[in-house]
């Protein structure tokens, strides 16, 4: 008859092999880097809109350092390698509305990194947050503080950013859930499943 002590050691083994085998069949695609500016940009938005209006050292803090993320982001796409270098995965307008039409009909074929759709707001967010960072900086300027259209594009950059990361968000739930695979996950790990044949690696 089994012992307690057996027992705990059997469940053990199977926890062990069921990692083992997770990463025998998981790759790894994103970086340390990637995930950690992921992570630290979305706590930056976050605490500058927040604190936009209420606290305004915080909310200047907080955009320069999204602004120092950004440039970095850019850094790394054009000099980095693998999955964080642009080339991979940034796509022409008609390859993004040709795989946004297979969403739609429930074709799409799986990426290893970023797919089209996915690329196209990448480059969509740093965007929106560089014009953010710039207009909150160009406030704090004898040259354009008060000026009416840099206030303007600011707040209307600080809301749009609401409608990308909704949309953002809400493309990472469709692909997680069309393609079985947790993509929050993958940006906390760096692993993902392995490709297939039938996947874009």
């Amino acid at each position: 008859m089994p012992t307690t002590v057996d027992c705990h050691e059997r469940r053990r083994s199977t926890r062990e092999a069921s990692v083992k085998s997770t990463r025998e069949t998981s790759v790894r695609v994103w970086s340390p880097y990637v995930r950690l500016f992921h992570w630290s940009l979305v706590l930056c938005v976050a605490v500058a809109w927040f604190s936009s209006g209420e606290i305004m050292k915080v909310h200047e803090l907080a955009g320069y350092s999204a602004g120092v993320l950004i440039a970095s982001r850019l850094i790394a796409g054009l000099a980095g390698s693998g999955y964080t270098r642009f080339r991979q995965f940034v796509r022409g307008p008609r390859a993004v509305g040709l795989y946004m039409a297979d969403v739609a009909q429930g074709r799409e074929r799986r990426h290893l990194g970023h797919n089209p759709a996915g690329g196209a707001m990448v480059l969509a967010l740093l965007a929106c947050v560089a014009g953010i960072a710039l207009t909150g900086w160009m406030q704090t300027t004898d040259a354009w503080w008060g000026v009416t259209w840099v206030e303007d594009t600011h707040k209307i950059l600080g809301n749009g950013i609401l409608v990308l990361v909704g949309l953002h968000v809400g493309g990472v739930l469709l692909a997680s859930l069309r393609h079985h695979e947790n993509l929050v996950r993958a940006m906390l790990t760096g692993r993902k499943r392995a490709p297939s044949s039938e996947d874009v690696a």
